[in-house]
């Protein structure tokens, strides 16, 4: 067991001593490692320090170079500078030089003119009296003086150009009113041309397509209810007959008629048609047809670039939408003649503006709230004077048929350009009688106590009336409808006959809750 220990002993030894060896050998290794690596940086470093002493040198001559190319240049602009600045003294020197001599030559000249001026009115002076001399011996031979004959030389010459100016004058007249006469034609007619045209012919019935023919039996409703109740609250009368799938709503007037369609078409789609329900719908569809007729109006003057128009007066141009003046549409008329005098007023050099509004505005007059024997327009006088507008403006509406006197340019252009819309052919057609017919109709039945409404059907063969239940009796209607068939008869003049019906009903509602 000793043994072994000292063998284990022997070899921990040589292994210290063997390990102690290497270290030393591994550490001088590292040293010349050392040495070496420091000596190659130490060259790297001295070869980079070289190349950017080099590399600063070939900038620092660079620099050199161009700051003496750029200091030659600006002693070159110098000079240059220097040498025309001394050639601008020189000029300047010459033209001096020339100046004294010229201004000395004025002054001589100006010396031999004063003496040349004293001879002048020396002469002058001799002409003077040589010429009172003649003149004294002329006015002895003639007998007259100098006066008494400038006198007569002036009447003999007044007497002969009188006449010439005369006939002058009436040759330029005539030629004036030739080349205004040409040029009120060329005007008219590029006007014309530049302008597209419309026809537009409104009728007095629309047919109103339905589903099926199930549909009439509903509208008609029990023993009629539904179509009389319908009829009696839009003024609007309902043509049904054999024709497939179709009714016809007949009315003079264009708003009570499209009243009537939107309504029944509102009806028919909701389902429920009952005389309550048809008073409901008509109401809430003429609400909604004056929203509409504003909303035309503010179109209208968007489309036409008129700005600053009064509400009411854009109210009063959507209700020409459904308007008509011898079957011609009365807001196509108006726009087409706001377009005409703006083109008229162009070739003139006029307000351009000016004349588009007078142009919508001249038939506004014929869309009242109420209706008014005024003329319309006079009436659309009094409405633009009332909304604030232009004087021109106001001025050519009044005046474009002849009612006022016309102040300004523009009331004979809008006038002519509302010839020009309405004589061109197709844009009208001979009715205004038929509605002005209709109107006093309706207007006649209305002037009689406890009558409601009054609508003139089937193209004014018909008047229907309907009364207040609460005011009058069914005796006041018996009475009515005697006079006003009696009165219609005298006063007025209509083809073939004219039905009056006279509807008095009385209504019972209660509400239970």
């Amino acid at each position: 067991m000793d043994v072994i220990v000292f063998i284990l002993a022997g070899l921990i030894g040589g292994l210290g001593l063997g390990y102690i060896v290497f270290i030393a050998a591994r550490k001088g290794q590292l040293e010349k490692e050392k040495s070496k690596v420091l000596e190659e940086a130490r060259n790297q470093g001295e070869t980079l320090k070289k190349d950017r002493i080099f590399e600063a040198k070939e900038k620092y001559m660079q620099l050199r170079s161009e700051y003496e190319q750029e200091t030659n240049k600006r002693n070159q602009e110098i000079q240059q500078a220097e040498n025309r600045i001394r050639q601008k003294e020189q000029s300047l020197d010459d033209k001096l030089k020339n100046f004294k001599s010229r201004e000395d030559e004025v002054a001589s000249k100006s010396q031999r003119l004063d003496s040349q001026m004293e001879s002048y009115k020396t002469k002058e002076k001799e002409v003077q009296s040589l010429r009172d001399q003649q003149l004294a011996q002329l006015e002895k031979v003639a007998g007259l003086s100098a006066d008494a004959a400038k006198e007569q030389m002036f009447e003999n010459i007044k007497a002969k150009t009188y006449t010439e100016g005369l006939q002058l004058a009436k040759n330029i007249v005539e030629e004036a009113k030739l080349g205004a006469t040409r040029e009120a034609k060329r005007i008219v007619l590029q006007t014309i041309q530049r302008t597209a045209a419309e026809l537009a012919i409104d009728n007095t019935v629309t047919a109103f397509p339905l589903e099926s023919d199930d549909v009439k039996g509903r509208i008609i409703g029990r023993e009629g209810r539904n179509i009389k109740a319908f009829e009696a609250a839009t003024g609007v009368e309902i043509l049904i007959d054999d024709t497939p799938e179709t009714i016809v709503l007949s009315c003079y007037d264009p708003i009570r008629r499209e009243i009537a369609r939107v309504s029944l078409e509102r009806l028919i789609k909701d389902g429920r048609i009952h005389p309550a329900r048809i008073e409901e719908v008509v109401e809430k569809t003429k609400k909604q047809i004056e929203e509409e007729v504003i909303e035309w109006g503010e179109r209208t003057v968007v489309d036409l670039g008129i700005t600053g128009l009064h509400p009411e007066l854009i109210r009063y141009v959507g209700r020409m939408r459904f308007r008509s003046s011898y079957g011609q549409n009365l807001l196509k008329h108006s726009r087409e003649v706001a377009r005409l005098c703006a083109t008229m007023a162009a070739e003139m050099g006029l307000n351009v503006k000016l004349a588009k509004r007078a142009g919508l505005l001249h038939d506004i007059g014929k869309c009242p709230d109420n209706d008014e024997e005024t003329p319309h327009a006079l009436l659309g006088l009094k409405l633009c004077e009332k909304y604030g507008e232009h004087p021109e403006v106001c001025n050519a509406v009044g005046a474009h048929h002849d009612e006022i006197e016309m102040t300004s340019l523009l009331s004979p252009v809008v006038q002519a350009c509302d010839a020009i819309s309405g004589s061109r052919p197709g844009a009208r057609r001979g009715d205004e009688q038929y509605v002005e017919r209709i109107k006093e109709m309706e207007n006649m039945a209305l002037s009689y106590p406890g009558v409601e409404k009054a609508y003139a059907i089937q193209a004014g063969r018909e008047l229907r009336i309907i009364m207040g239940a609460e005011k009058t009796t069914d005796d006041q209607a018996d009475t009515l409808a005697f006079e006003l068939s009696t009165r219609i008869m005298t006063e007025m003049r209509y083809p073939g006959q004219v039905k009056i019906t006279v509807i008095r009903e009385k209504r019972a509602v209660g509400v239970a809750k």
